[in-house]
């Protein structure tokens, strides 16, 4: 796989971490936030021409402005229809960072060509004190929306929200 493949297969790879942690960011920030620098460190790099993939193995992190994603292992899979990246993996222990927002699932998938992020296997987004928790959470990227399922058998989304500035009264 020529470097070029490896360098665009890096990009899509920190938008997903930005978009993910930060979903309020416009569609056209998320891009902009794609076009940084972005740092990857892991035990393991190889690059397959033959399935058109980049694998990314060992104590992965992707940093990329203020946005850091963890995983045991990151694959980028390469369209030559589409001329782009189709999707990014990201397995085991998948942890996005950014501006005191967190999300953690076992699995992530970026649909690059569908501008969707799916975290998936149980699925948590924290921020501060406030959580949401479900079988599965699905970002919306050009929509700036995202939806948490409960999943099969009568799952249920749980969240913890904590209210903020709490008026208090004192009696008369």
């Amino acid at each position: 796989m020529p470097i070029p493949r490896i360098l665009a297969a890096l990009c899509l790879l920190a938008a997903l971490a930005g978009v993910a942690a930060a979903q309020e960011r416009t569609g056209e920030m998320a891009r902009e936030l794609g076009s940084r620098p972005i740092d990857v460190t892991a035990d393991r790099v190889s690059a397959d021409s033959v399935r058109n993939t980049v694998t990314f193995e060992g104590n992965v992190v992707a940093r990329q402005a203020d946005v850091t994603l963890y995983a045991d292992r990151v694959e980028a899979y390469y369209s030559r229809e589409a001329g782009a990246i189709d999707r990014i993996e990201a397995l085991g222990n998948v942890r996005f960072v950014q501006e005191g927002r967190e999300a953690r699932s076992p699995r992530a998938t970026f649909h690059n060509l569908e501008q969707r992020i799916v975290l998936s296997g149980g699925a948590t987004l924290r921020q501060g004190q406030n959580t949401v928790q479900g079988e599965t959470l699905t970002i919306f990227l050009l929509e700036n929306r995202s939806v948490v399922t409960g999943g099969k058998d009568g799952g249920r989304v749980k969240a913890v929200i904590n209210p903020k500035g709490i008026v208090e009264t004192t009696p008369k």
